[in-house]
């Protein structure tokens, strides 16, 4: 190994060992207790599984996230539906899926190929059962905000301030 070499790495290490003192020391301070995930379900079990079968086989995870997970190869940026219960109701889920263009209901920003599909050719007893699982998808009450924040920046592709909210919201 050259002499330069020898110092470059000697760097890193230092970098590397610098950020993980400081890291450590950030969360030995941080004394708030963890507040855990925000994120859960009011479904029956039944209609969880029947629910997630459904969100699987029309493959909504190639653009959207649920449970925090999403698909490694998504380039989409849709909205999380991870809460998105706690912003509308069932029967907005209902009219929104039963819509032959849901871009009427909810203006996409995206490219057509990427705009979310009408699903008004699905069954109703499939449509209904998607749309009361959506609503099922809930938050807890200090992380609605966050919710909020993050599908108004996905939908409109700015900032969000205190006063945006969408007048389509229940």
């Amino acid at each position: 190994m050259r002499k330069g070499e020898k110092g470059i790495l000697a760097v890193i290490a230092v970098f590397i060992v610098s950020f993980t003192v400081i890291n450590m020391y950030r969360q030995s301070q941080d004394k708030s207790p963890d507040k855990g995930i925000p994120f859960y379900t009011t479904a029956s079990r039944e209609l969880q599984d029947s629910g997630a079968q459904l969100i699987r086989d029309l493959e909504c995870r190639k653009c959207h996230t649920l449970w925090g997970i999403r698909d490694p190869m998504q380039s989409v940026p849709s909205p999380s539906l991870d809460g998105i219960g706690a912003l509308y109701d069932e029967e907005w889920f209902y009219n929104y899926l039963s819509a032959a263009d849901p871009q009427t209901i909810v203006p996409s920003r995206l490219k057509a190929e990427y705009q979310m599909p009408s699903y008004s050719t699905l069954p109703e007893i499939e449509r209904r059962m998607l749309a009361e699982y959506l609503s099922h998808l809930k938050v807890e009450e200090w992380y609605l905000p966050e919710v909020r924040k993050t599908e108004y920046e996905k939908l409109t592709g700015k900032e969000y301030t205190d006063g945006d909210e969408r007048a389509d919201q229940q």
